[in-house]
């Protein structure tokens, strides 16, 4: 299980779990597919961003394999 900061290890379809950013204070994680990859760096120390197929938009915090 990959930490998510790497945008080289998200790819769509991935089944993931993200903070959102009403729930960054909490930590509360939310689980989904990964529709598009909106980090454009390679790497971000708080996660790559990516937009759910429900269209919740987060921070990935765990990649399920």
């Amino acid at each position: 299980m990959s930490n998510g900061q790497n945008r080289n290890d998200i790819l769509p379809g991935a089944s993931v779990k993200i903070v959102l950013k009403a729930d960054q204070r909490s930590g509360k994680l939310t689980a989904g597919v990964v529709k598009d990859i909106l980090t454009k760096s390679s790497f971000h120390p708080h996660g790559i961003k990516v937009r759910l197929t429900d269209g919740q938009v987060g921070r990935v915090k765990e990649i399920n394999n």
